[in-house]
């Protein structure tokens, strides 16, 4: 029975040094995600911008499929550049925190965790491993915004590229 007061008495250590780490992966995990998220849609947002800019002399472009292609190549390689910095912003925060020892094993292990890829024996310091996670959640996040964006776009682009000024408009049932 005397055991037993001792393995409680580690078990709700362990239960108050968890929560400490747990909040301190919160604290720093919540701010990393509104920044990769305003960071990614402000780059959105310019390359929204710059993109009307260029549309407005479409009319004088040849509209067709590679120009399409062409349009859609630029928008990827756009956002796939802000996802890396996104993962480069997570590396360098885990590299300060002590979380991984260097900068080439943040950034390896970033990338997999941003897009929930995984398959690397790089881990996080035991206190830190939720953050990792919190950075999973971020990834999600982030690629669905991408995803919303280029799928945006290839609407926008494909009318145009087929000799419509606008989307065709759907017909409603009934």
């Amino acid at each position: 029975m005397a055991g037993s007061g001792i393995v409680w008495g580690w078990r709700r250590m362990e239960t108050l040094l968890a929560s400490r780490y747990w909040s301190a992966s919160w604290a720093w995990g919540l701010p990393m995600i509104l920044a990769a998220v305003l960071f990614h849609v402000s780059g959105l947002w310019l390359f929204t911008v710059l993109a009307s800019h260029v549309e407005c002399r479409w009319a004088n472009l040849n509209r067709s499929y590679p120009m399409f292609v062409l349009v859609l190549a630029a928008t990827v390689l756009l956002v796939t550049i802000m996802h890396g910095l996104e993962a480069a912003a997570w590396a360098v925060a885990y590299v300060a925190l002590g979380a991984l020892p260097d900068f080439p094993s943040a950034i390896l292990f970033s990338l997999n965790a941003m897009t929930t890829y995984g398959h690397d024996n790089i881990s996080l310091e035991y206190h830190w491993k939720l953050l990792g996670a919190l950075e999973a959640l971020n990834g999600m996040l982030l690629f669905g915004l991408t995803t919303a964006f280029l799928f945006a776009v290839a609407q926008r682009v494909w009318p145009v590229t087929h000799g419509h000024d606008r989307p065709v408009p759907r017909h409603r049932d009934g």
